[in-house]
């Protein structure tokens, strides 16, 4: 069942959430063409475009729909994959990194055109995504992504910054330039859950709160159990990420779930972020922060190498908005919150198929964006098209090494040196 130990129902957003009618809790047996297996944005758009198809699905979430990654996070819609078009040619080559970087940028219009769609109220600011350089070294990095933009991916949709630039975009020193992808944005994560949600509804979808899957059997077609029912469909779908646990230990040793902690400041009568861009650092453990409707400072970050959490934690992040924004160590802060989100080895998502189970996850801090179109891509392929899907799941990640038991210890050895990395 649902555990609050992360506090989303203090946060911001729990604050100003729409009204959103809860659903009921499985009871008995059902049956589907599609049982889609977590209420996040993942599950929810997949569950959507499923139905939108003509297909009959049924929709579990062990707690409540959207509070998990999907209704923590900071809102921040970056465009494109964790790794960038530099990245992706010197991996993969000139061909396959253009499809991998074109399907994610696709992204961006179904993300806009699904809000339009459906009228979600979810405040969609699409004015920006800037990437700010902490160290002048990084902004030859940005000039090497424009220019493989350019040439190669025929993408003209961004802009370099200058500091000169820069400052005119983010009232914050000891940055050097920027990087602007006029794709992104940002929006209120737990409306737009809701806004899913309401449209999957609308087309079809019986949807199940506080139904915690037990087991999952693949035969013929695939049998799911929760505590007070099962069903039975053609297809399953599964969206669990960062809450995953050991439900399909082959697929939970490709993730690793890490917390993530985000704080809302009090109204501002000051605006830090002139433009209204959602904006994030160039460090490797990154700070991430934008406006709210009401002027608020939504910020995220900090340097947590354990999976317990912090007690306070507005303490804990403080330090951290003060060293982007010193104008506003002392300023009110009205809410903090976290989450889990699950990374991968290669930082790219995990998105495939195990016979009639579909499933996506591993988004590493880029899914504000692509669940939407993994949900999509799923609801595709179970309709026999499967093109744009294999795009993604022909760059499956591998499994952390020793599985679930070394994946944790592992990642604080790597935090650490990356950290230091950050600070050198």
């Amino acid at each position: 069942m649902f555990n609050d130990t992360l506090n989303v129902a203090g946060s911001y957003y729990a604050a100003t959430a729409n009204p959103f009618v809860s659903a009921p809790m499985l009871e008995g047996a059902q049956t589907a063409e599609i049982c889609v297996i977590g209420g996040g944005w993942s599950g929810l758009s997949a569950a959507l475009h499923a139905a939108e198809r003509g297909y009959d699905v049924v929709l579990l979430e062990a707690g409540r729909i959207g509070w998990g990654a999907s209704g923590r996070n900071g809102g921040l819609l970056v465009p494109g994959l964790r790794k960038g078009a530099v990245e992706l040619v010197a991996e993969y080559g000139k061909e396959q990194a253009r499809d991998l970087y074109g399907l994610a940028m696709a992204g961006c219009d179904l993300l806009a055109a699904t809000i339009e769609r459906h009228k979600i109220a979810c405040d969609f600011k699409p004015l920006g995504h800037l990437t700010a350089a902490v160290k002048p070294g990084h902004m030859a990095g940005f000039a090497a992504e424009a220019e493989c933009r350019t040439t190669i991916m025929a993408d003209d949709r961004f802009a370099l910054l200058d500091a000169a630039q820069l400052r005119a975009e983010l009232d914050a020193p000891g940055f050097h330039g920027g990087f602007l992808d006029h794709r992104g944005g940002h929006l209120h994560p737990l409306n737009y859950a809701y806004g899913l949600a309401d449209a999957a509804r609308a087309a079809g979808v019986r949807l199940f709160e506080n139904s915690e899957v037990l087991q999952i059997d693949t035969g013929s077609g695939v049998r799911v159990v929760t505590a007070a029912g099962e069903v039975r469909a053609r297809y399953g779908v599964l969206a669990g990420d960062a809450l995953l646990g050991d439900l399909v230990p082959a697929l939970a040793a490709r993730i690793m779930p890490i917390g993530g902690y985000v704080v809302a400041t009090e109204p501002l009568d000051m605006s830090p972020i002139p433009g209204d861009r959602a904006v994030s650092d160039s460090r490797f453990v990154v700070d991430y922060f934008r406006l709210s409707a009401e002027k608020r400072l939504i910020f995220g970050g900090g340097e947590l190498y354990f999976p317990r959490p912090p007690n306070d934690i507005a303490g804990f992040v403080r330090p951290y908005l003060a060293r982007i924004f010193p104008q506003l160590a002392e300023c009110r802060i009205d809410y903090g919150w976290g989450g889990l989100v699950s990374i991968t080895t290669t930082r790219l998502p995990h998105i495939g198929r195990q016979g009639d189970l579909f499933f996506a996850h591993g988004y590493s801090g880029q899914g504000a964006i692509l669940t939407t179109l993994a949900g999509q891509l799923i609801a595709e392929a179970v309709a026999g098209t499967a093109e744009r899907f294999d795009i993604m799941a022909k760059v499956a990640p591998p499994a952390f090494p020793g599985g679930t038991r070394l994946r944790q210890p592992l990642h604080v050895l790597a935090m650490l040196w990356y950290a230091l990395r950050d600070r050198l």
